[in-house]
């Protein structure tokens, strides 16, 4: 695969593509290994994706990956608290483009259930997840240019204690002034230790928010993604 003029930390591995398409069967077929060795050892395997137009060729691809599908649960690592049926929806995407062919036998854990706001749904959601085994073994991650990653975004108040190393939910709410909806989110002591974690990024502006975030790794809260640049993360990226 190509590789652009950035220099990830020792551990970190780039998986760097010319076109997105190439990344998304990358991608795809990265976790439909993972997912095929988890099934062998276990009854059930985990599938946490992230929302966006960037995923949809993955989605594509991956959707057609010969998997018992129907031992797989798939979790979105965050979601915005609208109904299904708007545009804003993740749930409608990944249904729409995930959940489809051979995909569309797998189990689908939604982050949005009942509840006014996500405060108000967190109880229902916990429940939704009660069996969703830990840890994770598939987490892909987008991220956006502000260096939020899942909803955990420098701006939302819930950030500290979602990011906390001591942090006992699965989930939290999300309530950034910077976006129009509030959100629900994964908490990163869920999302820290996953077998199998990738950064799936689109676009040269991607690759100067990474650069951003290296450059100051220590700095959390300004740019949450900086929880993940470890050794071990699988970067995918294309133009």
């Amino acid at each position: 695969m190509k590789t652009p003029d950035i220099q990830l930390p020792e551990g970190m591995l780039p998986r760097f593509g010319e076109t997105p398409e190439q990344v998304a069967v990358a991608l795809a077929d990265a976790v439909a290994e993972v997912l095929e060795t988890r099934l062998a050892q276990a009854p059930r395997a985990s599938l946490v994706v992230s929302g966006g137009s960037t995923p949809l060729p993955f989605f594509k691809a991956l959707s057609e990956k010969a998997l018992d599908w129907q031992r797989v649960d798939v979790v979105l690592a965050d979601e915005r608290w609208v109904a299904e049926d708007d545009p804003a929806s993740n749930t409608q995407l990944v249904k729409a483009h995930l959940l489809q062919g051979k995909a569309a036998a797998a189990n689908y854990l939604s982050l949005k259930q009942q509840g006014a706001t996500p405060l108000e749904g967190l109880a229902a959601v916990n429940a939704e997840l009660a069996d969703l085994a830990l840890p994770l073994d598939v987490l892909i991650l987008g991220m956006g240019n502000d260096g939020h990653t899942a909803s955990l975004f420098p701006d939302a108040p819930e950030l500290a204690e979602a990011i906390s190393a001591d942090c006992p939910d699965r989930v939290a709410a999300a309530t950034p002034p910077s976006q129009s909806q509030q959100r629900i989110t994964l908490t990163w002591p869920v999302l820290k230790d996953a077998r199998f974690t990738a950064l799936h990024l689109k676009g040269q502006d991607k690759l100067e928010t990474l650069e951003q975030a290296l450059a100051n790794p220590n700095d959390v809260m300004a740019m949450p993604v900086r929880a993940f640049l470890q050794p071990g993360l699988n970067v995918f990226w294309s133009p």
